[in-house]
Parts: structure tokens; sequence; C-alpha cells
């Protein structure tokens, strides 16, 4: 089927096009909302600026597609491939991406608000201040991913593999995080005030001058990690494994390290929970 075509029937309130191919077409600027592509093939296919809200995309091969600026709110992605497409500036508040596959994909400055981003791959991603405020990503790996000054406040990524992404700035407030893997991530300069890691595993992760205010990191293995300057007032780190960490000119105060492991652990300048810095 031609865009023409396709563009007539749903002018005339067809609505259904499933399985259908449009490889490489041009699609920029239209409006599509509501149609039915699920299983369609729009692999390279300019969707740039279109209105594809409420769009049924489940299943839907967008491998290299650009979808720069489209409107996909509440839209459906279920077991998409989007590997290599572009959604820079796109809008997927409250969309379903369960599932769905987003590697190497370019989603800077998009908004994620309230999407489903469940046990999605977004492996080498790049998500340069995209907006995923209490986005679900449960499960979602995100190894080497790029989120830089990313919005993740009270979004929900228990058991997400984050190994080796960076997380540069970014706002994570209120955030669950237990049981997700974070090893060699770096997350300096990153607003974690309040964020739950119960149980989460920070290996030789970066976590300098991040505030860290009021945070749970019980139960946690942290061999390694670099607190250098670190806020960490009101933390709880019962249990948490520390051994061989930097927490030079690190802020303890009120602290609870319960049962903490500082074996080998750098703590020149560090405010211990007692108000008082370490010599």
């Amino acid at each position: 089927m031609q865009v023409d075509e396709l563009l007539s029937q749903y002018a005339a309130g067809e609505r259904d096009f499933r399985e259908i191919s449009l490889v490489g077409q041009d699609l920029k600027g239209q409006d599509l909302k509501g149609i039915n592509f699920r299983r369609a093939n729009l692999s390279g296919a300019d969707l740039s600026g279109a209105n594809l809200s409420m769009a049924n995309l489940r299943e839907v091969n967008l491998f290299g597609a650009n979808l720069n600026q489209a409107n996909l709110i509440e839209t459906n992605l279920i077991g998409a491939d989007l590997t290599q497409a572009k959604l820079v500036e796109a809008n997927l508040t409250g969309a379903g991406l369960r599932g769905t596959r987003l590697i190497q994909v370019n989603m800077s400055r998009s908004i994620l608000q309230d999407a489903n981003l469940g046990e999605a791959s977004l492996n080498k991603a790049t998500l340069l201040a995209a907006n995923l405020r209490d986005a679900c990503l449960n499960r979602t790996k995100l190894i080497d991913t790029n989120l830089t000054d990313a919005i993740l406040e009270s979004a929900n990524l228990s058991n997400a593999i984050l190994t080796g992404a960076i997380l540069r700035g970014a706002k994570l407030i209120d955030a669950i995080l237990q049981g997700a893997n974070l090893d060699e991530a770096n997350l300096e300069d990153s607003d974690l005030r309040r964020a739950r890691f119960t149980g989460a595993s920070l290996l030789n992760t970066v976590l300098r001058s991040a505030n860290m205010r009021g945070v749970n990191l019980n139960w946690t293995s942290m061999r390694g990690v670099d607190l250098t300057g670190a806020n960490l007032h009101r933390a709880s780190l019962s249990w948490a494994n520390l051994s061989e960490a930097n927490l030079t000119d690190a802020i303890l105060i009120s602290a609870n390290l319960n049962q903490v492991n500082l074996h080998n652990a750098i703590l020149t300048g560090t405010m211990m929970p007692n108000a008082i810095a370490h010599e």
C-alpha cells in the first residue's frame, strides 16, 4: 500500500492497517491518531512530528525509524522493535513499552512520564535530559545507557540493570531501585534524596558529590564505591558493604551505620554520624 492510499482510507474512517508494509515511507507530520498498525513493518519510515497518540503499534517493526517530536501519548508499543530509532523530543506520556526493544535509540529530551517500560531493552540508548518521572522501569535493561540530566523522580527501577550507565546530574528523588544493578555506573552530582536502594548492587559505582540525604542503602553491595563529597545525611546503610569504598569528605551526619562493613574504606575528612570529622 502506498502512503496516499493509506491516508485516503484513514480520512474515510478506516483505522485497521495491521501488518501493512511501509518500509522507508514518508509520513512526516501526519495525523494518524488511534490507527492500528499492529505487526506492521515501518522500518526506516519518517514519522517525525506525526500524531500517533493512542495508536496500536504493538509488535511493530520501527527499526531505524524517525519519530522525532512525534506524539505517542498513551500509544501501545508493547513488544515493538525501535532499535536505532530516533525519538528526540517525542512525547510518550503514559505509553506502553513493556518488553520493547529500544537498543541504541536516541530519546534525548523525550517525555516518558508515567510510561511503562518494564522489561524493555534500552542498552546503549541515549536519554539525555529525558523526563521519566513516575515511569515503570521494573527489570528494564539499561546497560551503558546515557541518562545524563534525566528526570527519574519517583520512577520504579526495581531489579533494573544499569551496569555502566551514565546518570550524571540525574534526578532520582524518591526513586525505587530495590535490587537494581548499578555496578560501574556513574551517578556523579545526581540527586538521590530519599531513593530506595535496598539490596541493590553498586560495585565500583561513582557517586561523587551526589545528594543522598535520607537514602535507603540497607543490605547493598557497595564495594569500591566512590562517595567522595557525597551527602549522606540521615541515610540508612544498615548491613551495607562499603569495603574499599572512598568516603573522602563525605557527610554521614545522623546516618545509620548499623553493622556496616567499612573494611579498608577511605574515611579522610568524612563527617561521621556524631558530626565529628574522621582523621
